[in-house]
């Protein structure tokens, strides 16, 4: 009876502790003029649900509080904006008290210099330095020759095998950026450079908690390998003074040549955020795009069809260009229509530089906004009939120039390798659906928030075409 009276005034101790403490985290943030909402933990916040239930907890919080709520995400105080318009604005506002405002966690792993982390005449500088190695120029000269010879080689020998389409994505996003930034050389430093760069990215998106064995420690760890890898790539190349590479690093350490001269630091930080940036989107975008083309035979046939052309018009062995590339009108509508359905980037942050008023509340210094726009892919007077897989709706309708239009982020800052990754794609679904045929093995499970991916990997059957 003792021992039963001790273990529920402990639970009793617990309870009262636990909502003690909750309520205490509240009336921290219960500041005059802030939205309404909740903050959950200390230190953790809300971050546990934001994670867990995705979309369910932003309409949850939603029904309660109205379309801008406040919360704790990720280690930060958080506004949650999910009005299209109030967005819209948000997104345009960086000359206005906005910066970017991406997760501590992002920051430190991805380098003081990476472009999501600068803002005003530094981002404009290297923001200038990236698209300078990925305009279309560089793209139809240079990139989309090696993007070929590699996906040839990529997806050769994939005929009787089964394979996991997600491991090959994200293979193909990596070591195709690699190749772009270091040429021949990507194959020697690629083995020891892969493995890091995926806790690199599991990092990004934790909680900044420094603990032996978290994701965050992981990722920062990665990130000071990956740092000792492309040093020592630049000091080889200084070393042997060869001119001639036409790779982005060369690009990047021809400072005579280049009009944005970087320093060594500045050029580690943009060769990361090359690899990341693309990363996510190329490969869970191809992954996709595989699952809906298999689920849609209509859709497959018609960019089957659309790529055999191509081929017909060309030698066994001949490369697609620039022109094939910009014929290829039904596979970009895929591919907008895979990024859309799936979701693949579900909103942006932003950072207040001063306390502003923001949708008639006061938004303090240094908080969060995150415009989630997740929604704005599934509303039917955008998209009639959203959840389903319709390619077609892009060939019919200019949308890729509609104000909703946040595939690829927004305002000020849309995504730079926007081209880039739509080129990687359609050449990768180029040699897939000429090549082959396949059947998906069934019972591998799809997850669509934080991130588009198959937790247990995503298994199909490849047959020659």
């Amino acid at each position: 009876m003792a021992v039963l009276m001790v273990a529920l005034l402990a639970v009793l101790g617990l309870c009262f502790f636990t909502t003690a403490l909750l309520r205490w985290n509240e009336l921290r943030y219960r500041k005059k003029g802030l939205p309404p909402g909740t903050m959950g933990w200390p230190v953790f916040g809300e971050t546990t649900e934001f994670l867990k239930l995705g979309p369910n907890f932003m309409k949850n919080q939603r029904a309660r509080y109205g379309s801008f709520f406040k919360s704790h995400i990720l280690g930060c105080p958080t506004v949650v904006s999910m009005d299209t318009e109030l967005n819209r604005y948000i997104l345009m506002s960086e000359t206005k008290g906005l910066v970017p405002g991406y997760p501590q966690s992002m920051l430190d792993i991805l380098g003081k210099c990476n472009i999501a982390a600068v803002h005003g005449s530094t981002h404009k500088y290297m923001r200038g330095a990236l698209l300078s190695l990925i305009s279309p120029t560089m793209i139809r000269q240079q990139i989309l020759p090696k993007i070929d010879e590699f996906m040839r080689s990529h997806l050769s020998n994939w005929d009787h095998q089964v394979i996991d389409i997600q491991q090959k994505t994200k293979e193909m996003a990596f070591l195709s950026a690699l190749k772009q930034i270091a040429g021949i050389e990507s194959t020697k430093i690629a083995q020891g450079f892969m493995p890091e760069f995926f806790k690199l990215v599991l990092g990004t998106l934790s909680l900044p908690i420094d603990l032996p064995g978290t994701n965050y420690r992981n990722g920062l760890q990665a990130r000071k390998n990956i740092i000792e890898i492309l040093r020592k790539l630049i000091e080889e190349r200084r070393a042997s003074q060869e001119k001639d590479e036409q790779d982005m690093l060369a690009c990047l350490m021809r400072t005579e040549e280049n009009k944005y001269k970087l320093n060594d630091e500045e050029i580690i930080d943009l060769i990361i955020t090359l690899l990341y940036s693309g990363y996510e989107t190329i490969s869970a975008t191809s992954m996709m795009a595989v699952k809906y083309l298999h689920d849609h035979p209509r859709a497959l046939e018609e960019l089957r069809i659309e790529h055999m052309g191509i081929r017909a018009r060309k030698s066994p062995d001949e490369p697609i260009n620039w022109e094939d590339y910009k014929s290829m009108k039904f596979t970009r509508a895929v591919i907008l229509e895979a990024s859309r359905l799936a979701t693949i980037v579900n909103g942006v942050l932003r950072k207040t530089t001063r306390d502003m008023e923001i949708n008639g509340y006061m938004i303090p210094k240094g908080w969060r906004i995150y415009v989630y726009t997740r929604d704005v892919n599934y509303d039917p007077y955008l998209y009639p009939d959203p959840f389903t897989f319709n390619p077609w709706r892009w060939m019919d309708r200019n949308l890729e120039t509609r104000p909703h239009f946040l595939i690829f982020g927004g305002g000020m800052r849309q995504c730079p390798g926007k081209e880039l990754g739509i080129a990687e794609i359609s050449t990768f679904l180029h040699y897939f659906v000429t090549r082959y045929r396949w059947d998906e093995i069934g019972g591998d499970k799809l997850v669509k928030f934080p991130r588009v991916e198959a937790p247990n990997g995503f298994r199909i059957r490849v047959f020659s075409s």
